[in-house]
Protein backbone atom coordinates (compact mmCIF):
# COMPACT_ATOMS: atom_id res chain seq x y z
CA UNK A 1 0.00 0.00 0.00
CA UNK A 2 1.19 3.58 -0.67
CA UNK A 3 2.41 5.47 2.37
CA UNK A 4 0.34 8.40 3.62
CA UNK A 5 2.80 11.28 3.50
CA UNK A 6 2.72 14.84 4.78
CA UNK A 7 0.12 16.94 2.98
CA UNK A 8 -2.45 14.14 2.86
CA UNK A 9 -5.80 14.50 4.62
CA UNK A 10 -6.42 12.32 7.68
CA UNK A 11 -9.76 11.75 9.38
CA UNK A 12 -9.53 11.44 13.18
CA UNK A 13 -12.67 10.24 14.95
CA UNK A 14 -13.45 11.17 18.55
CA UNK A 15 -11.41 14.31 18.05
CA UNK A 16 -12.11 15.73 21.52
CA UNK A 17 -10.66 12.68 23.28
CA UNK A 18 -7.43 12.75 25.26
CA UNK A 19 -5.36 10.75 22.76
CA UNK A 20 -7.06 12.24 19.70
CA UNK A 21 -6.25 15.85 20.64
CA UNK A 22 -2.55 15.01 20.98
CA UNK A 23 -2.74 13.10 17.71
CA UNK A 24 -4.35 15.98 15.83
CA UNK A 25 -1.72 18.39 17.10
CA UNK A 26 1.07 16.03 16.03
CA UNK A 27 -0.41 15.43 12.57
CA UNK A 28 -0.90 19.15 11.95
CA UNK A 29 2.68 19.86 13.04
CA UNK A 30 3.86 17.20 10.57
CA UNK A 31 2.03 18.93 7.71
CA UNK A 32 -1.08 16.76 7.38
CA UNK A 33 -4.56 18.16 6.86
CA UNK A 34 -6.91 16.86 9.56
CA UNK A 35 -10.65 16.44 9.68
CA UNK A 36 -11.91 15.61 13.16
CA UNK A 37 -15.28 14.15 14.14
CA UNK A 38 -17.08 14.91 17.39
CA UNK A 39 -20.57 14.26 18.66
CA UNK A 40 -21.29 17.95 19.28
CA UNK A 41 -19.65 20.90 17.53
CA UNK A 42 -20.84 23.22 20.28
CA UNK A 43 -19.28 21.22 23.12
CA UNK A 44 -16.06 20.75 21.16
CA UNK A 45 -15.62 24.31 19.93
CA UNK A 46 -12.43 24.60 22.00
CA UNK A 47 -10.72 22.48 19.34
CA UNK A 48 -11.34 25.14 16.70
CA UNK A 49 -9.71 27.72 18.94
CA UNK A 50 -6.86 25.38 19.92
CA UNK A 51 -5.90 24.77 16.30
CA UNK A 52 -6.87 28.14 14.84
CA UNK A 53 -3.31 28.75 13.64
CA UNK A 54 -3.63 25.73 11.33
CA UNK A 55 -5.64 26.27 8.15
CA UNK A 56 -5.70 22.53 7.47
CA UNK A 57 -7.98 21.59 10.38
CA UNK A 58 -11.73 21.12 10.15
CA UNK A 59 -14.30 19.75 12.57
CA UNK A 60 -17.49 17.88 11.65
CA UNK A 61 -20.30 16.40 13.73
CA UNK A 62 -21.08 12.67 13.89
CA UNK A 63 -23.75 12.54 16.55
CA UNK A 64 -24.29 8.78 16.77
CA UNK A 65 -21.42 6.48 15.78
CA UNK A 66 -23.64 3.39 16.15
CA UNK A 67 -25.59 4.26 12.98
CA UNK A 68 -24.61 2.30 9.86
CA UNK A 69 -24.18 5.48 7.84
CA UNK A 70 -22.67 7.59 10.62
CA UNK A 71 -19.35 8.22 8.84
CA UNK A 72 -20.54 8.18 5.23
CA UNK A 73 -20.00 11.90 4.73
CA UNK A 74 -16.93 12.40 6.89
CA UNK A 75 -14.81 9.79 5.03
CA UNK A 76 -15.19 11.57 1.69
CA UNK A 77 -11.97 13.05 0.36
CA UNK A 78 -9.62 11.69 3.02
CA UNK A 79 -6.47 9.65 2.39
CA UNK A 80 -6.36 7.88 5.75
CA UNK A 81 -8.53 7.31 8.80
CA UNK A 82 -7.52 7.04 12.44
CA UNK A 83 -10.42 5.72 14.47
CA UNK A 84 -10.15 6.77 18.12
CA UNK A 85 -13.83 7.20 19.00
CA UNK A 86 -14.88 4.60 21.56
CA UNK A 87 -16.24 4.82 25.12
CA UNK A 88 -13.64 4.44 27.88
CA UNK A 89 -15.29 3.74 31.23
CA UNK A 90 -15.74 0.90 33.69
CA UNK A 91 -18.90 2.43 35.13
CA UNK A 92 -21.75 0.90 33.14
CA UNK A 93 -24.63 -1.40 34.02
CA UNK A 94 -25.62 -2.94 30.70
CA UNK A 95 -22.53 -4.26 28.82
CA UNK A 96 -24.14 -3.21 25.54
CA UNK A 97 -23.66 0.42 26.55
CA UNK A 98 -20.00 -0.20 25.75
CA UNK A 99 -20.19 -3.04 23.23
CA UNK A 100 -22.59 -1.45 20.74
CA UNK A 101 -20.73 1.84 20.17
CA UNK A 102 -17.36 0.06 20.20
CA UNK A 103 -18.35 -2.60 17.65
CA UNK A 104 -20.76 -0.59 15.51
CA UNK A 105 -18.53 2.48 15.42
CA UNK A 106 -15.47 0.50 14.37
CA UNK A 107 -17.16 -1.65 11.73
CA UNK A 108 -19.29 1.28 10.62
CA UNK A 109 -16.32 3.43 9.68
CA UNK A 110 -14.83 0.54 7.69
CA UNK A 111 -18.09 0.17 5.79
CA UNK A 112 -18.26 3.90 5.15
CA UNK A 113 -14.72 3.82 3.78
CA UNK A 114 -15.77 1.11 1.33
CA UNK A 115 -18.84 3.04 0.18
CA UNK A 116 -17.66 6.65 0.21
CA UNK A 117 -13.89 6.70 0.65
CA UNK A 118 -12.28 5.88 -2.69
CA UNK A 119 -9.16 7.84 -1.73
CA UNK A 120 -8.60 6.03 1.58
CA UNK A 121 -5.38 3.99 1.59
CA UNK A 122 -4.91 3.12 5.26
CA UNK A 123 -7.16 2.85 8.32
CA UNK A 124 -5.64 2.82 11.80
CA UNK A 125 -7.71 1.79 14.81
CA UNK A 126 -6.43 2.90 18.21
CA UNK A 127 -7.59 -0.05 20.26
CA UNK A 128 -6.29 -1.20 23.65
CA UNK A 129 -4.18 -3.88 25.23
CA UNK A 130 -7.47 -4.75 26.95
CA UNK A 131 -8.24 -6.96 23.95
CA UNK A 132 -4.98 -8.89 24.44
CA UNK A 133 -4.47 -9.29 28.19
CA UNK A 134 -5.80 -12.34 30.00
CA UNK A 135 -5.63 -13.95 33.42
CA UNK A 136 -2.62 -16.17 34.11
CA UNK A 137 -1.52 -18.34 37.04
CA UNK A 138 2.13 -18.29 35.96
CA UNK A 139 4.32 -15.96 33.97
CA UNK A 140 2.68 -15.27 30.62
CA UNK A 141 4.31 -13.27 27.84
CA UNK A 142 1.50 -12.02 25.60
CA UNK A 143 1.80 -10.66 22.09
CA UNK A 144 -0.36 -9.78 19.09
CA UNK A 145 -1.41 -13.40 18.61
CA UNK A 146 -3.31 -13.33 21.93
CA UNK A 147 -6.95 -12.36 22.48
CA UNK A 148 -8.88 -11.61 25.65
CA UNK A 149 -11.60 -14.20 25.04
CA UNK A 150 -12.01 -14.68 28.79
CA UNK A 151 -13.58 -11.24 29.24
CA UNK A 152 -16.08 -11.98 26.46
CA UNK A 153 -17.03 -15.29 28.07
CA UNK A 154 -17.49 -13.76 31.51
CA UNK A 155 -19.69 -10.96 30.16
CA UNK A 156 -21.77 -13.49 28.20
CA UNK A 157 -22.24 -15.54 31.36
CA UNK A 158 -22.73 -12.75 33.91
CA UNK A 159 -24.25 -9.93 31.85
CA UNK A 160 -24.89 -6.90 34.03
CA UNK A 161 -23.23 -8.66 36.99
CA UNK A 162 -19.87 -8.82 35.21
CA UNK A 163 -17.18 -6.47 36.44
CA UNK A 164 -16.86 -3.06 34.82
CA UNK A 165 -13.34 -3.98 33.74
CA UNK A 166 -14.55 -7.13 31.98
CA UNK A 167 -17.32 -5.18 30.24
CA UNK A 168 -14.77 -2.70 28.91
CA UNK A 169 -12.32 -5.41 27.87
CA UNK A 170 -15.05 -7.44 26.18
CA UNK A 171 -16.17 -4.38 24.20
CA UNK A 172 -12.63 -3.65 22.99
CA UNK A 173 -12.04 -7.29 22.07
CA UNK A 174 -15.33 -7.71 20.22
CA UNK A 175 -14.81 -4.46 18.32
CA UNK A 176 -11.37 -5.47 17.13
CA UNK A 177 -12.44 -9.00 16.21
CA UNK A 178 -15.29 -7.53 14.16
CA UNK A 179 -12.90 -5.14 12.40
CA UNK A 180 -10.49 -7.89 11.38
CA UNK A 181 -13.34 -10.16 10.30
CA UNK A 182 -14.68 -7.42 8.00
CA UNK A 183 -11.20 -6.64 6.69
CA UNK A 184 -10.29 -10.22 5.86
CA UNK A 185 -13.70 -10.95 4.31
CA UNK A 186 -13.52 -7.93 2.01
CA UNK A 187 -9.74 -7.54 1.61
CA UNK A 188 -9.63 -8.37 -2.10
CA UNK A 189 -12.06 -5.51 -2.80
CA UNK A 190 -10.44 -2.85 -0.60
CA UNK A 191 -8.28 0.12 -1.57
CA UNK A 192 -6.94 0.33 1.98
CA UNK A 193 -5.22 -1.80 4.58
CA UNK A 194 -5.83 -1.98 8.33
CA UNK A 195 -3.53 -1.28 11.28
CA UNK A 196 -4.52 -1.74 14.93
CA UNK A 197 -2.50 -0.05 17.70
CA UNK A 198 -2.70 -1.45 21.24
CA UNK A 199 -1.67 0.92 24.03
CA UNK A 200 -1.98 0.06 27.75
CA UNK A 201 -2.48 2.88 30.27
CA UNK A 202 -1.73 6.17 28.51
CA UNK A 203 -0.28 9.04 30.55
CA UNK A 204 0.80 12.67 30.10
CA UNK A 205 -0.95 16.05 30.62
CA UNK A 206 -4.32 16.50 29.01
CA UNK A 207 -4.73 19.25 26.41
CA UNK A 208 -8.47 19.59 27.02
CA UNK A 209 -9.72 22.67 28.92
CA UNK A 210 -10.75 21.08 32.20
CA UNK A 211 -10.85 22.63 35.66
CA UNK A 212 -10.89 19.72 38.14
CA UNK A 213 -9.18 16.33 38.44
CA UNK A 214 -12.59 14.67 38.31
CA UNK A 215 -12.82 15.71 34.65
CA UNK A 216 -9.63 13.87 33.68
CA UNK A 217 -9.80 10.89 31.38
CA UNK A 218 -9.73 7.48 33.06
CA UNK A 219 -5.99 6.71 32.83
CA UNK A 220 -4.78 10.06 34.15
CA UNK A 221 -7.52 10.22 36.77
CA UNK A 222 -6.33 6.89 38.21
CA UNK A 223 -2.73 8.21 38.15
CA UNK A 224 -3.67 11.48 39.88
CA UNK A 225 -5.67 9.83 42.65
CA UNK A 226 -2.93 7.26 43.21
CA UNK A 227 0.14 9.49 43.08
CA UNK A 228 -0.93 13.03 44.04
CA UNK A 229 -4.22 12.94 45.97
CA UNK A 230 -4.31 9.44 47.45
CA UNK A 231 -7.68 7.79 47.02
CA UNK A 232 -6.20 4.46 45.91
CA UNK A 233 -6.03 1.72 48.54
CA UNK A 234 -2.62 0.44 49.63
CA UNK A 235 -3.48 -2.96 48.19
CA UNK A 236 -4.08 -1.52 44.74
CA UNK A 237 -0.71 0.23 44.81
CA UNK A 238 0.94 -3.19 44.56
CA UNK A 239 -1.29 -4.67 41.87
CA UNK A 240 0.90 -6.32 39.27
CA UNK A 241 0.61 -6.55 35.48
CA UNK A 242 0.20 -2.86 34.67
CA UNK A 243 1.84 -1.32 31.61
CA UNK A 244 2.06 2.25 30.37
CA UNK A 245 3.04 4.55 27.53
CA UNK A 246 3.43 8.31 27.23
CA UNK A 247 0.74 9.72 24.93
CA UNK A 248 3.38 11.66 22.98
CA UNK A 249 5.12 8.41 22.10
CA UNK A 250 1.81 6.74 21.27
CA UNK A 251 0.78 9.43 18.81
CA UNK A 252 4.22 9.43 17.18
CA UNK A 253 3.87 5.66 16.75
CA UNK A 254 0.44 6.19 15.21
CA UNK A 255 1.75 8.87 12.86
CA UNK A 256 4.62 6.56 11.86
CA UNK A 257 2.05 3.88 11.08
CA UNK A 258 0.77 6.14 8.31
CA UNK A 259 4.09 6.19 6.48
CA UNK A 260 5.61 2.76 7.11
CA UNK A 261 4.32 0.27 4.51
CA UNK A 262 5.15 -2.74 6.70
CA UNK A 263 2.61 -1.59 9.32
CA UNK A 264 -0.26 -2.58 7.02
CA UNK A 265 -2.27 -5.58 8.19
CA UNK A 266 -0.65 -5.63 11.64
CA UNK A 267 -1.70 -5.53 15.28
CA UNK A 268 0.97 -3.75 17.32
CA UNK A 269 1.42 -3.34 21.06
CA UNK A 270 2.89 0.09 21.88
CA UNK A 271 4.15 0.34 25.47
CA UNK A 272 7.07 1.92 27.30
CA UNK A 273 7.26 -0.44 30.26
CA UNK A 274 5.60 -2.34 33.07
CA UNK A 275 4.76 -0.99 36.51
CA UNK A 276 2.79 -1.12 39.70
CA UNK A 277 1.25 2.14 40.90
CA UNK A 278 3.83 2.31 43.69
CA UNK A 279 6.52 2.73 41.03
CA UNK A 280 4.99 6.05 40.01
CA UNK A 281 4.79 7.19 43.65
CA UNK A 282 8.49 6.40 44.09
CA UNK A 283 9.40 8.28 40.90
CA UNK A 284 7.27 11.30 41.84
CA UNK A 285 8.98 11.56 45.23
CA UNK A 286 12.45 11.18 43.72
CA UNK A 287 12.25 14.12 41.31
CA UNK A 288 14.43 17.06 42.27
CA UNK A 289 13.57 19.83 42.17
CA UNK A 290 9.97 18.80 42.63
CA UNK A 291 7.77 19.78 39.68
CA UNK A 292 4.84 20.11 42.10
CA UNK A 293 6.09 22.25 45.02
CA UNK A 294 2.58 22.75 46.38
CA UNK A 295 2.82 19.09 47.46
CA UNK A 296 6.29 19.34 48.97
CA UNK A 297 7.33 17.12 51.92
CA UNK A 298 6.20 18.48 55.26
CA UNK A 299 3.10 20.18 53.87
CA UNK A 300 -0.46 19.04 54.41
CA UNK A 301 -0.61 18.13 50.72
CA UNK A 302 2.68 16.19 50.62
CA UNK A 303 2.85 13.48 47.99
CA UNK A 304 2.05 10.07 49.50
CA UNK A 305 4.83 7.58 50.18
CA UNK A 306 2.63 4.55 49.57
CA UNK A 307 4.23 1.15 50.10
CA UNK A 308 7.88 1.17 49.09
CA UNK A 309 7.96 -2.62 48.84
CA UNK A 310 6.34 -2.16 45.42
CA UNK A 311 9.70 -2.66 43.71
CA UNK A 312 9.62 -6.29 44.85
CA UNK A 313 6.32 -7.12 43.13
CA UNK A 314 6.65 -9.83 40.49
CA UNK A 315 4.57 -9.49 37.33
CA UNK A 316 2.78 -12.61 36.07
CA UNK A 317 1.97 -11.10 32.69
CA UNK A 318 4.19 -9.23 30.27
CA UNK A 319 3.19 -7.54 27.02
CA UNK A 320 5.71 -8.14 24.25
CA UNK A 321 5.99 -4.94 22.21
CA UNK A 322 8.88 -6.09 20.03
CA UNK A 323 6.80 -6.13 16.83
CA UNK A 324 6.04 -2.39 17.03
CA UNK A 325 9.67 -1.76 17.88
CA UNK A 326 10.82 -3.73 14.85
CA UNK A 327 8.37 -2.16 12.40
CA UNK A 328 8.26 1.42 13.66
CA UNK A 329 11.69 1.82 15.34
CA UNK A 330 10.17 3.56 18.37
CA UNK A 331 11.83 5.47 21.19
CA UNK A 332 10.05 5.87 24.52
CA UNK A 333 10.18 8.50 27.23
CA UNK A 334 11.26 7.46 30.71
CA UNK A 335 8.98 7.27 33.74
CA UNK A 336 10.89 10.23 35.17
CA UNK A 337 10.11 12.45 32.18
CA UNK A 338 6.47 11.45 31.98
CA UNK A 339 5.92 11.88 35.74
CA UNK A 340 7.71 15.25 35.78
CA UNK A 341 5.58 16.65 32.97
CA UNK A 342 2.34 15.39 34.49
CA UNK A 343 3.13 16.78 37.92
CA UNK A 344 4.16 20.13 36.43
CA UNK A 345 0.84 20.30 34.61
CA UNK A 346 -1.08 19.57 37.81
CA UNK A 347 0.88 22.32 39.55
CA UNK A 348 0.05 24.75 36.75
CA UNK A 349 -3.64 23.93 37.13
CA UNK A 350 -3.51 24.46 40.91
CA UNK A 351 -4.22 20.84 41.78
Amino acid sequence: MPVITSGAKVLVTGANGFIAIWLIRTLLEQGYAVRGTVRSLERSSFLVDMFKSHDKFELVAVEDITRDDAFDESVKGVDAIIHAASPVTFDVDDPNELIEPAVNGTVGILKSAVKNGPDVRRIIVIASSASIVRESNGLAVLNERDWNDGAIERVEQLGRSASGLDKYRAAKTLAEKAAWAFYHECQSQLNWDLVVIHPPYVFEPTLAPISTPAELNLSIKVWYYGVVDPQTSDERLLESNKSWVDVRDLVLATAKSLVVPEAGGERMIVKAGSNVWQDWIDVANSLSPSPIPSHAPGTNNALPKGRPEGKHVKHTMELDSSKAQRILALQYRSMDETARDMLADFERRGW
